[in-house]
């Protein structure tokens, strides 16, 4: 049978809209307990960019792994995206990730911030820092995580609780580099030298310095971004009374974690999934990290955000943050065996 070309024309135009209503009609379900600007304009030009939709569903880590768990094979959720390696390894340990092979990832994410098997790969990197009154403190006296134990820190230090992941994660590293006794001898040093007793966010202890409160701050560099930006004046004058030291320069360096993602085990878009994290980890969508959200990207010397240039170069620790997550158990435990709240 023969067909007019008007009729030809017709067919062709209709199977075109079918076949972009099928495309545009990929969808991506993505579980995230980050909630930063940074992220939502990410998955806006990644779904510019792919016609993939992004489903975002939040919560905590724990709330989302246990979640994970709960749902089973029957979860809805393609990717998970959480801060901090401890947080990482748990949901490895849980069962709720599942390792996927990729080139591209492999390429944008150093060996030390990806897990060795694939169930997780790092997104962005926060450099936990001694943060020090510009007023009290000379950065000559100061140089690792270790020398804050010595007597003359007595009561100059302030921290936040050793239930933060963030301070687990610290001290895991710590036992990695120098075994349990001495990180246990470490964590009850700096205890018995702090300021106060342990409370607060990392921010709180930056503003506890620049009151007079403390002399120095164990804390996330990205929440000196926060206050640096902030809408209000007070925690923008914060910043100008502190200043930044990278410690432990001279031998392993600086201490570092990642937030990062993975594909989950119950993921029915996989394809889809790994090309998200492909490209949340690609040089274009890590200057954005870094220009809104003051993360550094996973390729730390990449850096292209002012403020964070503004502290300087820093060589971090290169140990493969799935140690931390094997080590943050034992943390724990030392932080309870240290008196540390």
């Amino acid at each position: 049978m023969r067909m007019s070309m008007k009729s030809f024309l017709k067919l062709s135009l209709s199977l075109s809209f079918l076949l972009c209503v099928y495309v545009s009609a990929a969808e991506l379900n993505v579980y995230s307990h980050r909630h930063y600007d940074s992220d939502a304009i990410l998955f806006k030009q990644f779904s510019e960019k792919t016609n993939i939709k992004v489903n975002v569903v939040k919560g905590s880590a724990d709330q989302l792994i246990q979640r994970l768990v709960t749902e089973g094979k029957n979860s809805p959720a393609d990717v998970l995206l959480t801060v901090d390696a401890g947080r990482l390894h748990r949901a490895k340990a849980a069962g709720v990730l599942q390792p996927v092979k990729s080139k591209t990832l492999l390429s944008n994410v150093p060996k030390s911030m990806r897990d060795p098997e694939g169930n997780w790969y790092g997104m962005t990197v926060r450099s936990r820092v001694i943060v020090y009154s510009k007023d009290r403190v000379k950065p000559s006296e100061l140089s690792t995580y270790e020398a804050l134990a010595k007597p003359e820190w007595k009561g100059r230090v302030v921290a936040r609780s050793s239930s933060n992941i963030y301070n687990q994660s610290l001290l895991a590293s710590i036992i990695a580099a120098n075994g349990k006794d001495k990180a246990l001898a470490w964590a009850k040093a700096v205890r018995k030298n702090m300021a106060r007793a342990p409370r607060g966010s990392d921010r709180d202890q930056a503003r506890a310095v620049a009151a007079g409160l403390a002399d120095v701050a164990i804390m996330n560099t990205y929440y000196l971004g926060i206050l640096a930006n902030s809408s209000v004046a007070a925690d923008r004058e914060v910043t100008n009374k502190v200043g930044v030291f990278f410690p432990n320069q001279k031998n392993r360096g600086a201490h570092i974690n990642v937030s990062g993602g993975g594909v989950t085990a119950s993921a029915k878009n996989k394809k889809e999934a790994i090309q998200f994290l492909e490209f949340l980890t690609s040089a274009k969508s890590q200057e954005t990290f870094g220009n809104v959200n003051y993360e550094y990207p996973v390729k730390i010397s990449n850096n292209q955000s002012e403020l964070l240039k503004s502290w300087g170069n820093f060589k971090a620790d290169n140990v493969n943050l799935s140690i931390l997550g094997a080590n943050n158990a034992e943390a724990v435990k030392l932080f309870d065996l240290a008196g540390w709240e």
